[in-house]
């Protein structure tokens, strides 16, 4: 017998990202809506990398709440690869993945994740929770073979920095610090403690049989 929670506030994720469906889900909270935030994401002049990251997060959830009329939780995230200050693009071509894996190879990065949870009441009043969570991550050393063969695969397809860490990437993972489900584009561990700070009450979301 499957148990899922049953919601009492409604929560929208400003998100269409399959995999920050299948993270809330983990942690027993599936959506009552998923609202595509439709913002431009092209980074500012100088804008550091976690900077962007958190910016990009509340946007999104701006973005949706002008669109909800009524009590709701708004979830919003963005997640940001980058090298030092260099913001590593979301790979659309193969030939876009090859260019991340290249800059990628023998090197430690910084995956950013900017956090924002709204609580409104449909009107006025909102209650708004932001984080910008960072993980570490580096790769070994990539051979032109290692690349090529990554190349042909889809996995960092629509991805920042042109990588999934829930995929082939992780053969290619030597050392990690920090929070995994970050990478993957929400941090579980913040995002409950956001949820709480809301009065959300995610220990106390009574569970039904499915």
């Amino acid at each position: 017998m499957k148990h899922i929670a049953q919601n009492i506030v409604p929560v929208i994720l400003a998100s269409q990202s399959s995999t920050r469906i299948e993270l809330l889900h983990r942690i027993k909270i599936i959506p009552t809506q998923i609202i595509p935030a439709d913002i431009d994401e092209t980074p500012h002049l100088h804008e550091l990398p976690n900077h962007l990251a958190q910016r990009l997060a509340y946007e999104k959830a701006i973005k949706v709440l002008s669109q909800v009329d009524k009590s709701a939780v708004i979830i919003g995230a963005d997640t940001v690869t980058a090298i030092g200050k260099t913001i590593l693009p979301k790979a659309l071509t193969h030939e876009d993945v090859r260019n991340c894996m290249e800059m990628l190879s023998g090197h430690r990065h910084n995956v950013y994740t900017g956090l924002c949870v709204i609580k409104t009441d449909g009107e006025q009043k909102h209650i708004i929770r932001k984080k910008t969570v960072r993980t570490i991550v580096k790769f070994k050393k990539l051979s032109k073979e290692e690349i090529d063969f990554y190349c042909t695969l889809d996995d960092g397809l629509g991805k920042a920095g042109g990588c999934k860490i829930a995929g082939y990437t992780e053969a290619f993972i030597s050392f990690i610090s920090g929070s995994h489900s970050n990478v993957m584009g929400l941090p579980l561990f913040e995002t409950v403690n956001a949820l709480n700070s809301v009065n959300y009450g995610v220990y106390s979301i009574p569970l039904v049989n499915e």
